[in-house]
């Protein structure tokens, strides 16, 4: 059980860290500049590097090995994120140098996550645990580190003030670094086949790796419509996340808390319906569970905080769309487990995450220009409206009919001493690539 449970560990961590922070550096950069504009710029700067080397990283990942990879991003991380509150302190950071620090962060934090989350099925196979049950356990160490991170982090930076959010931020990265590097066995997350470099076979090159990836993806209708809506459901979450509810936090008083409570809250329900779908989705026919839990988890959050009501109105209906949301990422998981082969999951699962976290960066710098431009309630409208049409007409396209279809004919995951079935000739059948396409809600 190790090496499973160091991975997770690492990924608890990180991940919480990295949520303690998505409330520590907007909130930073609001009481610092006042500026809802220049707040969405930093969320750009840190997601578009984010996004962009994390596409490019699949084929290096696959060949310099996971485990190198994960830990020294994460050293990476923590050092530029300690620098903040460090030059802050020392009045030597202007806004300039910040947006120069967080696209480091964001460009470190790619290939970072990317390389943990390809390392999953072979810890499962290492620790002897069914990649089910280990896809399941990271499914619920992701939702809970969206709950304890904003909870946590809007309490710390209440008490404390958002640069001790940054500091958590940076200690987590690195206890990650080190769990990573202390639990995991040397080599693990490499993909390239071993018998084939010992004999001295050529091994393939970066561009043929990364043009695999991308001819495989451009092949399924499904997975890209999926990538699409998930796509612009992201950008939406993005910018009522880093932007749209800092700002409604503000302007109505209730502070940074509010916003802890409100996500910690979302994620406490998302865990919930985590734990739900493992049980019946499996049951229950995908597209209609799918497209209730966008009805859930989509537009409620936005009209709610365009609404004059009390904190815990609030409260409640983003706990009620965290329940939705719950549902999303283990039908994806499913769609996607049916779909990709194993020694492809570095390169798809980085083109099909990037592809669906393109509209991320934007989300955060749109936001911002809009609300200075229009305000805040007409611009929660807006985006409520929107996120309602793009998922119900997405609804109405064909390819979402091969949800269903896929669970009945899709093959069924081979041990890992099976028979490789490319080898005999046969269609592949790889574990669940549960990241590609995620959906990313707070």
């Amino acid at each position: 059980m190790r090496p499973l449970a160091g991975l997770l560990a690492a990924v608890a961590v990180s991940q919480t860290g990295t949520r303690v922070s998505a409330i520590a550096l907007p909130w930073f950069v609001l009481v610092t500049t006042g500026s809802a504009a220049q707040t969405g710029l930093v969320a750009f700067c840190e997601m578009a590097p984010y996004v962009l080397i994390k596409a490019l990283t699949g084929p290096l990942v696959d060949r310099a090995g996971a485990r190198v990879i994960s830990w020294s991003t994460d050293v990476v991380s923590a050092l530029v994120v300690a620098a903040v509150p460090a030059l802050h302190a020392l009045g030597l950071l202007d806004f300039r140098l910040l947006l120069v620090m967080v696209a480091v962060i964001g460009a470190a934090r790619g290939p970072g996550d990317l390389a943990k989350e390809v390392m999953i099925p072979e810890a499962a196979a290492r620790s002897a645990v069914p990649i089910e049950r280990a896809t399941g356990l990271l499914g619920v160490v992701e939702r809970l580190a969206s709950t304890v991170g904003p909870g946590a982090g809007g309490v710390l930076v209440a008490v404390l003030g958002p640069l001790a959010g940054l500091l958590v931020n940076a200690a987590t990265f690195a206890l990650g670094s080190v769990i990573v590097a202390l639990a995991l066995p040397r080599g693990m997350g490499r993909a390239d086949d071993a018998a084939g470099a010992a004999a001295g076979e050529p091994q393939p090159g970066y561009w043929r790796r990364f043009a695999e990836g991308f001819a495989y993806l451009r092949g399924q209708p499904l997975l890209l419509t999926i990538i699409c809506t998930v796509g612009f459901t992201n950008f939406l979450d993005a910018a009522r996340i880093s932007v749209l509810l800092p700002i409604w936090a503000r302007e109505t008083g209730h502070g940074p808390s509010a916003v802890g409570s409100v996500t910690a809250a979302a994620g406490l329900a998302a865990v919930a319906g985590s734990l739900v779908a493992a049980v019946v989705a499996h049951r229950m026919r995908r597209r209609l569970l799918f497209f209730a839990g966008f009805l859930l988890s989509g537009a409620p959050r936005f009209v709610i905080l365009a609404l004059d009501v009390p904190v815990w109105a609030v409260v409640a209906v983003h706990a009620v769309s965290g329940f939705g949301a719950g549902f999303l990422n283990p039908i994806l998981g499913a769609v996607v487990w049916e779909r990709i082969p194993r020694r492809l999951l570095g390169r798809v699962g980085a083109l099909g995450d990037s592809l669906a976290w393109a509209g991320i960066p934007l989300g955060g710098l749109v936001a911002g220009a809009a609300v200075a431009w229009a305000g805040l309630v007409p611009v929660l409208a807006v985006g409520g409206a929107a996120y309602f049409l793009a998922t119900n007409l997405a609804g109405l396209r064909r390819e979402w009919r091969e949800m269903d279809r896929e669970r009945e004919d899709a093959p069924k995951p081979r041990r890992e001493d099976a028979p490789d079935p490319e080898k005999a000739g046969e269609s592949p059948a790889g574990p669940p690539a549960e990241r590609a396409g995620r959906v990313e809600q707070a």
